[in-house]
């Protein structure tokens, strides 16, 4: 057997890299809806076979198949109050009347991609500092009575996710029913994870997508939930941009704590988010979260009253692109502004012309980065693209201060978009990500607020000041811009 390997291993070689690279070429072109996409990992698979489709598995293949898993809360939800949360569905001719047609469009939209429908009877509250939303989601979790389902992308083992894991073990010991999922990923930012600590308090926890010992499930190693949702006895829910971790809090990191904002909602919008969390924890670990411990609890309110709510889930299954084609049509709707704070923004063509033709239309386009990253990578490669907006009437601004986490959009201070979705290709097309669209002018007005506060001490990109910096710099920005899908 060893004298045959040494004499054939080039023809075996041979014929390995052609059986591998041949499987990955035809792959990426079945599958790749994105003619670009295709085109470039075909030929790099091509160069080199083995390497290109070694490559691909672990970084190409963006989208898990999910078919034995509900994509509707009909499915998940029959049993845990669904029938009176469903009178909560918003009416078409209400969205007319209170928000005018296009709007209604935009509903339509929202129905026909987004598989959660508008409804009526929601709240929403903003938290604007990791110190404010941490206290609300520890409150809640010490507060409840029959069960908690926790989804998040990060959860450090410092001192605020101590805290967060000593109040779910003590909830445990209460007898209320807890599940904690986290990403494979987001579970290594800390060293040792804190998944030791919740296997040690019989707290019972999943990671998404992997295993923290082993690795990355492949071919999806690149493929991870960036959501953040918190839902406590069918209740009460927690979702937005913020992670747990101790860096967003001014009681321990100072003044220079980094920014964020995260939503309190009550609501038909509670059972929605909660199906999307319970759909990953099944497909985690295979077990079904329904019966009355799970029971989604009626709004106190009446069908038709604000504040209009949509839980938009988008990821590498079949909500591919979701978000996408919600930005898409709220940009095409917009009248007079379009507001977006975003910590990466780095959007593609399709997005960039809808914004270019917005405020070439008219409308005011203003869009807020921070002035300082933390991924610097990522900084470099969106200021290569800034000058294709800025050249289009677009205004893009540097906000000043800490690090601000946040994502924030709205258009004509009546429609808001706010969630763990940042503007890049990661979020578009490779994470698993959760948002809200909201039709509510005094919630939109509030968003509107907290960007504008971030401009009033910004500073204006130019393309004078872009042009003017030393070539060398912009040669490679534009490099790291080509990477930029895999950032």
């Amino acid at each position: 057997m060893i004298d045959m390997l040494s004499n054939y291993w080039p023809f075996i070689l041979f014929s390995l890299s052609v059986l591998m690279g041949a499987a990955a070429a035809i792959h990426a072109a079945m599958t790749k809806e994105e003619v670009r996409a295709a085109i470039g990992w075909v030929g790099v698979i091509i160069l080199s076979p083995l390497i290109g489709a070694s490559l691909y598995a672990i970084a190409g293949i963006n989208r898990i198949r999910r078919a034995s898993l509900s994509l509707r809360r009909e499915a998940l939800l029959s049993s845990v109050g669904l029938t009176e949360i469903e009178t909560f569905n918003a009416e078409q001719d209400a969205v007319i009347s209170r928000f005018g047609r296009r709007f209604a469009a935009l509903q339509t939209l929202g129905d026909r991609v987004a598989r959660s429908p508008l409804t009526t009877g929601n709240s929403i509250d903003l938290l604007e500092t990791g110190d404010d939303a941490y206290s609300a989601m520890l409150s809640a979790i010490k507060e409840a009575t029959r069960s908690i389902l926790l989804e998040t992308y990060i959860f450090d083992r410092d001192v605020i996710g101590l805290r967060f894991a000593e109040a779910l073990k003590e909830a445990v010991a209460r007898g209320v029913e807890v599940r904690v999922l986290i990403d494979a990923v987001g579970a290594r930012y800390s060293v040792p994870s804190i998944l030791g600590y919740f296997s040690e308090a019989n707290v019972p926890v999943a990671v998404f997508n992997g295993n923290v010992i082993i690795g990355l499930r492949l071919p999806y190693a690149n493929l991870r939930t960036h959501r953040k949702i918190l839902v406590v006895d069918g209740k009460v829910a927690f979702t937005g941009g913020m992670n747990i971790r101790e860096g967003f809090t001014k009681e321990i990191s100072g003044d220079s704590f980094a920014r964020d904002t995260h939503f309190v909602v009550e609501g038909p919008v509670v059972a929605d988010l909660f199906h999307i969390a319970a759909d990953d924890w099944r497909f985690a670990t295979g077990e079904n979260l329904d019966g009355d411990t799970w029971a989604m609890v009626p709004p106190d309110r009446n069908p038709g009253d604000p504040v209009f709510m949509r839980v938009v889930a988008s990821g590498p299954d079949r909500r591919l692109e979701t978000n996408h084609k919600m930005l898409m049509g709220a940009f095409s709707v917009a009248r007079d502004s379009i507001k977006i704070m975003s910590p990466y923004f780095l959007p593609d063509r399709e997005l960039i012309s809808a914004l270019s033709t917005a405020a070439r239309r008219g409308v005011s386009v203003d869009i807020v980065v921070p002035a300082t990253n933390n991924l610097l990578l990522v900084d470099r490669a969106m200021t290569a693209q800034f000058d294709q907006m800025l050249k289009n009437y677009c205004r893009i601004w540097r906000a000043t201060g800490p690090f601000n986490h946040s994502k924030l959009l709205t258009i004509d201070g009546q429609w808001a978009y706010v969630g763990s979705s940042n503007i890049d290709p990661r979020s578009l097309r490779l994470n698993f990500e959760v948002d809200m669209e909201v039709l509510n002018e005094e919630f939109a007005s509030e968003i509107d607020e907290h960007i504008d506060a971030a401009i009033e001490t910004a500073s204006a990109v130019t393309l004078e000041g872009l042009r003017n910096r030393p070539f060398a710099l912009r040669l490679l920005e534009k490099i790291l811009w080509l990477g930029s899908p895999y950032l």
